[in-house]
This record gives C-alpha cells, sequence and structure tokens, in this order.
C-alpha cells in the first residue's frame, strides 16, 4: 500500500505514528510550519472521529477498504466489545505482529518482507501480511533470509525495547511466539478504538 508523504500524514491527523515523524528533524520542521500558520479550526464531533479512524488506519499501513472491512467484522462480533474486537482483529495481523516483535522498525517494512517471503509461520513460508495469527504460532526469519541484511543489527536496535505481554521474542533465532491474545490493557493510547466504531455507526 503506498501511503503518500509521511511528515504530511504524521501532521494531518496530529501524531508522530511512522518511525520517520519520531525525530528531531520532524520535530523542528513542525515548529517552522506552525510560526507561519493560523492557528487551527476547532474539530467537529465527525471531524474528531474521522481524525481517529485515519490515525489507526495510517498507522496499521491499510487502505480504507481494508480497514472498513475489519470494522464490519467487529460491529458483528456478537457479544465482543466491538472496539476491543477491532483491536484484537488489526494487532493480530502477521505484519503488525513482526513489526511488535522488533523484528522490523515499521509495519510498512514488515508488510514488504512478508510479501517477498522472508518471514515463516510454524516453519512454514508465509507471504500474505493480512494472516491472522494465533496463540501458539511461531514467526521467524526464513532460514534464507537471516544472513540478508534484512535483520542486521536487530539486538543492537531493540535494546530497551519490550514487545507487548502476548508476545515472547528471541532475537538470537530471529523468532518469536504468540503465546496469548492483545488485551484491553494494551490497547494503544493514541487510538480511540471506540471513536472508531462510533464514525462508522453513523456513514
Amino acid at each position: 500500500m503506498k501511503l503518500g508523504p509521511q511528515y504530511k500524514i504524521c501532521r494531518m491527523v496530529g501524531d508522530r505514528i511512522f518511525p520517520k515523524c519520531q525525530t528531531t528533524k520532524f520535530a523542528i520542521s513542525g515548529t517552522k510550519r506552525r510560526s507561519t500558520k493560523r492557528p487551527p479550526r476547532p474539530k467537529t464531533e465527525y471531524g474528531l472521529q474521522l481524525l481517529e479512524k485515519q490515525k489507526a488506519r495510517y498507522s496499521y499501513c491499510m487502505t480504507e477498504r481494508q480497514f472498513s472491512r475489519y470494522v464490519k467484522q467487529s460491529q458483528t462480533a456478537g457479544k465482543e466489545n466491538p472496539s476491543l474486537y477491532l483491536y484484537k482483529l488489526l494487532e493480530s495481523r502477521l505484519d503488525n505482529v513482526v513489526f511488535r516483535l522488533g523484528l522490523v522498525p515499521s509495519r510498512r517494512f514488515a508488510r514488504q518482507i512478508i510479501a517477498h517471503g522472508h518471514i515463516t509461520i510454524n516453519g512454514r513460508r508465509m507471504s500474505i501480511p493480512s494472516y491472522q495469527v494465533r496463540q501458539g504460532d511461531v514467526i521467524a526469519a526464513r532460514a534464507g533470509s537471516t544472513e540478508s541484511g534484512l535483520f542486521k543489527n536487530i539486538e543492537e536496535r531493540n535494546k530497551g525495547y519490550a514487545p507487548p505481554e502476548w508476545l515472547g521474542v528471541d532475537y538470537g533465532t530471529l523468532s518469536g511466539k504468540v503465546s496469548g491474545a492483545p488485551g484491553a490493557g494494551q490497547m494503544e493510547a493514541n487510538i480511540k478504538f471506540g471513536t472508531i466504531i462510533e464514525f462508522y455507526s453513523r456513514v
């Protein structure tokens, strides 16, 4: 999926959702822009809901069609809380799990290496970024890809990083295991999933 200029998207949604935006360069560029622009207009309730939707969609690197499909699935999940169910679906995507494990620096990069066959699940190559992982699944770099440079300096890059509680990782073997399921206490603080469900309920 082609997202477009990452700086522009981060400014639009008002959050540093991409690694590229989590830099001093981005912060400085934002300061320069604010000094020359008029104060933003207050957003309507609809505008705030739209913003949350866009923030989540871009964060998980998805098209509108893909994202709305997950929302519809969440809205018909029976007794499940729709916002929590949406969170679980998005977090359980293979591209997100590869990112959460720390094997790659971004979800966009995760999509690329999965599509190119560099990732296996339970020993079998998987090239579908949207694949839903299950508890017990073992995700690993394909044997032929471990020396390719894709995972160079991975331990150094992940110093101080801890994956979510429902994932375990071994950087020595470039593998991780799904030991549980995403829970409400682990939901992204900067994304309001309930607001997203409300947005799609009115459109």
